[in-house]
């Protein structure tokens, strides 16, 4: 008879094997069970304010592993993932705590705290005037929240709809770091055709004021017969702020009415951008004569009638000055091509100038883009069609001074005079076939070098006819009747659809989306444009083409955003890689109906400013962001 197996020994075989990776304790294969342990985070994270964070966590033990987080212990909804990300951060984040716990079949472990610290933002930008600055580069090189990363429709898109009283044709202009009733706010500002300005919490859509900028008793303007802005007229131009001017600085805007009696208005208002109240002075009524014997002249002086014309470029504010230049109804005479200046402290009219005074016609359009200056005070504008004098004085200058289809500099040192101008060489008949320079808009580069180390100093500008013009704006060209070759370059044919927009300019290309083509990018290469563009869109813009805008961390995180605005026409807001345009980001249709925000205006040009994309519509201003 055999001796039992004692207890003990059969204990130690069982562990032995499991230990050897034998049959566990279980049977099976496997490693024996065991509850949840974390072997690495969270850690605490740092986050910019409207930028989001990141906790992770590594853990081991018997699969399936599952996991809840907590904020400040208690659960997130849906946040059961090995890591977390935060949505874009607010103040009140700052010193929140962030855990998991882990939990399996055989136990769960919680992990310890970790703290999110929300930092200001990289930098607040200001948009105070059309573009962004004076040279209309378009860009913003201070945008720390988005990224090509991020712009996408997943995380990406319509946060909520500003509403107005009327169409919003003018670009929205930020003020960041804004105290408004003790609160530091950033503010956006809205203006309407029905006469109005808003100022809005640019962060959370909060409204703060809304004013009129119509007279006692009178109205906005009607069209005045012109489908062009319609159907009525009140603020049209972008405005133009200056934070160094009154208590909290000031917002200057231009506003159109009529009266009772049937007299139209045009005034210069100046409003406080905290309660938009008027400042001293304000508003003047635009009135002027200039010396001439062109449209709607008497004895010896054209006369500007307000009711002809609206203030459709974008205000410019430079060396205290606030430059307007007009645009007639349609093409509806008489009319003439005026640049007026205004003492942003006075408001005393300071600068006057006709560009056509002994012709007709020359309205200053520009597709709403603002004049362009650059560094030694010069300034640029693109003329409508109207009188071009071929024969030219000792100079080289228009002999009666009118300066119809031009591209033109002027000085404004004390009083306003060309300096300079290019007209092609075949002004006149494509100024008779309105073919004209004046719907495009101006911008002017940065300075550059040249194949043999010459700094140069350039501007750009397209119109109807196709061609993409660079001057160099120390000798811009003037007149020849035999060609254009006088110019820094004529890139003919490579705006084919014509220019009905405004240019935007980054890190060496310059971005131009002509009528019903791609939105294309030029390179620049000793300075000169490249004939062909380095990259495009694949798709294409209709009428009237599109003014785009850059939002970049320096030279870094660029995209380049355009609007598909017309009017009667579904609007979208395209996101493309600045490096290259054919890698769409996002558009408003991706996400099915989500972002869609309405119908476009004609010339929409939108304002990226502190993590926000704001788009002009038929009743308001739709605001993009990083998803809740």
């Amino acid at each position: 008879m055999r001796k039992p197996v004692s207890f003990f020994l059969v204990w130690t075989l069982l562990l032995t094997l499991a230990a050897c990776g034998g049959g566990g304790y279980g049977g099976g294969s496997g490693p024996m069970t065991s509850a949840p342990a974390i072997t690495a985070g969270p850690v605490a994270e740092s986050a910019a304010l409207g930028q989001s964070a990141t906790f992770s966590v590594t853990a081991s033990g018997t699969a399936p592993l599952s996991y809840q987080w907590q904020k400040n212990g208690q659960p997130i909804g849906g946040a059961t993932a090995a890591s977390y990300t935060t949505p874009p951060t607010t103040a009140a984040d700052d010193g929140a705590t962030f855990a998991v716990t882990v939990t399996n079949a055989y136990g769960s472990i919680t992990s310890p705290s970790a703290a999110l610290t929300v930092t200001a933002a990289a930098a607040l930008t200001d948009v105070l005037t059309y573009h962004n600055d004076v040279a209309r580069t378009a860009q913003n090189l201070t945008e720390g929240v988005l990224t090509p990363a991020n712009v996408n429709s997943a995380k990406f898109g319509l946060l909520r709809v500003l509403a107005a009283d009327g169409l919003v044709d003018a670009q929205p202009l930020i003020v960041s770091g804004l105290s408004v009733a003790g609160k530091t706010r950033n503010v956006v500002y809205v203006v309407t055709e029905h006469g109005s300005v808003y100022s809005y919490d640019a962060d959370d859509g909060t409204p703060l004021v809304t004013v009129s900028l119509l007279g006692p008793g009178e109205t906005t303007s009607d069209d005045r017969g012109c489908g062009q802005v319609s159907p009525e007229i009140g603020i049209t131009s972008t405005p133009v702020i200056d934070r160094g001017v009154g208590a909290h600085g000031t917002l200057y805007a231009i506003a159109m009415s009529k009266d009772g009696s049937g007299q139209y208005h045009q005034r210069l208002h100046a409003l406080d951008l905290v309660s938009l109240a008027e400042q001293a002075h304000s508003p003047v009524a635009i009135s002027a004569s200039y010396p001439g014997t062109g449209a709607n002249s008497s004895g010896g002086s054209v006369v500007f009638d307000p009711a002809q014309y609206k203030e459709r470029v974008g205000l410019l504010l430079l060396n205290g000055i606030v430059y307007t230049a007009w645009a007639s109804h349609c093409d509806d005479a008489p009319y003439t091509g005026w640049v007026m200046g205004y003492d942003e402290t006075t408001l005393a009219q300071t600068r006057l100038l006709n560009l056509i005074p002994n012709g007709n016609d020359g309205a200053i359009w520009q597709a709403g883009g603002g004049m362009a200056a650059d560094e030694n005070g010069s300034i640029y504008a693109l003329v409508g069609n109207g009188t071009f004098e071929p024969t030219l004085d000792a100079s080289g200058f228009p002999s009666k001074q009118d300066y119809g289809n031009a591209f033109v500099q002027l000085s404004g040192a004390t009083t306003l005079t060309v300096t300079d101008y290019f007209a092609e060489a075949n002004d006149v008949s494509e100024s008779n076939a309105d073919t004209d320079l004046g719907s495009g808009a101006p911008m002017v580069l940065p300075a550059l070098t040249d194949g043999g180390g010459t700094a140069r100093h350039l501007a750009v500008g397209a119109g109807k006819d196709g061609h993409l013009y660079v001057v160099d704006r120390g000798n811009m060209g003037k007149f020849n009747v035999t060609g254009n070759q006088q110019i820094w370059q004529d890139l003919a044919g490579v705006l084919p659809g014509g220019v009905f927009s405004a240019p935007a300019y980054f890190n060496m290309s310059v971005y131009y989306a002509d009528q019903g083509g791609s939105l294309k990018a030029f390179r620049i290469t000793n300075a000169k444009l490249g004939a062909t563009p380095l990259t495009q869109s694949g798709m294409n813009f209709p009428y009237p083409g599109a003014s785009p805008s850059v939002s970049a961390n320096g030279t870094t995180n660029a995209i380049v955003w355009a609007v598909e605005s017309g009017t009667g026409q579904t609007a979208v807001l395209h996101a493309f890689d600045a490096t290259d345009l054919s890698n769409e980001l996002y558009n408003s249709n991706q996400a099915g109906g989500r972002d869609h925000f309405g119908n476009g205006n004609k010339f929409i040009t939108p304002t990226i400013a502190n993590g926000k994309v704001y788009v002009g519509t038929p009743s308001g201003v739709a605001v993009f962001g990083l998803l809740p």
